[in-house]
């Protein structure tokens, strides 16, 4: 079995294939790279009950790799470019030979994946870390997964600014539901849940048109969404708006959110 492991800004994720097959994949949070490196590596093997002579080698990625100095438990271990990894796992779990991965963490990364060959094109500081910052200055929350409960209850109409709300003439390119401008219309009976939803409104459709611009001069009509941010409901509803808006195709496989870890995994040689 390969073991791909991608250390990021605040999680880990640990998936393992062996012969195309992929083994339960996991993930664990830990503000040490070294600490949630090894505390997934424990889980993940005791789960699946594996033992070390059934580990052939450990491939690992992430912002967090650059910590990890040597063999883990004496096993074969490798750094894989990020980039690579993210453009390898992206397509083998959307099944495209060829698309824009995007991979939303901390931050969000797009690459160009064609084959076995990965091209970062550029990014955007927008993301999970955008998410939890702004819930916490402005709702005093800052645990993703209650932000997306209480967006879940959310009203976007005491939040964001549309089309409709400034003009009764608009082109057929814009419909009317539109936003002009995320929070334009914040209202004074906003509640916490109205501007939770309207935090992930405005971070999920800033990535989904850097993505866009990002397709420009590339010819490529696929976008693949990966990365922690992927796996939401909330995620799938704005996109999925997106997807009608800029006549795109963006795809959420399924284990989107350990797509860098499978990518790592696969780029053994």
């Amino acid at each position: 079995m390969i073991i791909g492991i991608d250390i990021g800004g605040s999680t880990t994720k640990i998936i393992g294939q062996d012969g195309g097959v992929f083994n339960k994949p996991l993930f664990v949070k830990a503000t040490d790279p070294v600490a949630s490196l090894f505390g997934a590596f424990g889980k993940f093997v005791d789960e699946n009950e594996l033992s070390l002579a059934d580990i052939e080698q450990i491939m690992i990625t992430g912002v967090g790799s650059s910590y990890i100095t040597r063999p883990i438990y004496g096993l074969p271990t490798r750094k894989v470019d990020e980039f690579a990894a993210i453009g390898l796992g992206g397509l083998a779990l959307s099944g495209l030979s060829e698309a824009i991965i995007v991979s939303m963490g901390t931050g969000t990364a797009i690459v160009r994946a064609s084959g076995d060959k990965s091209v970062h094109i550029g990014g955007t500081g927008i993301g999970g870390g955008t998410i939890l910052g702004l819930a916490n200055a402005m709702i005093h929350v800052r645990q993703i997964d209650t932000i997306i409960e209480m967006a879940s209850k959310g009203n976007l109409n005491n939040v964001d600014l549309t089309v409709s709300d400034i003009s009764n003439d608009f082109p057929e390119s814009l419909p009317p539901e539109t936003t002009a401008s995320n929070f334009g219309k914040l209202s004074d009976i906003a509640t916490h849940n109205d501007i939770a939803l309207g935090i992930l409104n405005m971070v999920f459709q800033s990535i989904g048109m850097t993505a866009r611009f990002a397709l420009i001069n590339h010819g490529i009509n696929d976008v693949v969404l990966t990365g922690n941010l992927s796996k939401f409901d909330v995620c799938h509803d704005v996109f999925e708006r997106l997807r009608y808006f800029f006549a795109l195709n963006f795809v959420i496989p399924q284990f989107s959110e350990f797509a860098t870890a499978l990518g790592a995994a696969l780029s053994k040689d």
